[in-house]
């Protein structure tokens, strides 16, 4: 395989960031899908495997729209670093939580691979992260969601 210029992977992962913000901001996830290949593979490590971008698509879709994916409102990325001669792209994502005006960020991370396949698109993405982790955010999350509501009723 023959290598990619670093310019070249870094805009396609900027397009990947951002149609990930604008996915958690509208619900609307075409544009991120449509960052990977027709036949692209996605091997999320809890839900499994999927193969092709409609596939893709329809999967982050029904995932996003049920809880928590509703409440999580951007995907900030923590690191990343590029192998430009195999087109890897590896990074930390951080799964951020509305801002519930707790002074907290609620958030997990989740480690992601994606593999660059030309033309503006990856061909391949992996993440792996501890859901135990995971459900412990989720848990603070909802503890201090209940206790702002609490002071709202409170102040009513």
């Amino acid at each position: 395989m023959a290598g990619f210029k670093r310019k070249e992977i870094e805009a396609a992962f900027e397009k990947y960031q951002v149609a990930a913000l604008k996915g958690a901001q509208t619900k609307d996830w075409r544009d991120w899908a449509d960052c990977f290949t027709e036949d692209a593979t996605y091997n999320e490590h809890l839900h499994g495997k999927f193969w092709g971008r409609e596939r893709i698509f329809q999967w982050i879709t029904d995932t996003m729209n049920a809880y928590p994916g509703p409440e999580m409102t951007g995907f900030p990325i923590s690191w990343y670093s590029i192998d430009t001669a195999k087109g890897w792209v590896f990074c930390e994502v951080m799964n951020r939580m509305q801002d519930l005006g707790d002074r907290k960020i609620h958030e997990a991370p989740n480690i992601t691979i994606l593999h660059y396949a030309g033309n503006g698109l990856f061909s391949y993405e992996e993440d792996a992260y501890n859901p135990t982790n995971f459900g412990t955010m989720l848990q603070a999350y909802e503890e201090s969601k209940a206790a702002m509501a609490e002071k709202a009723k409170q102040k009513s």
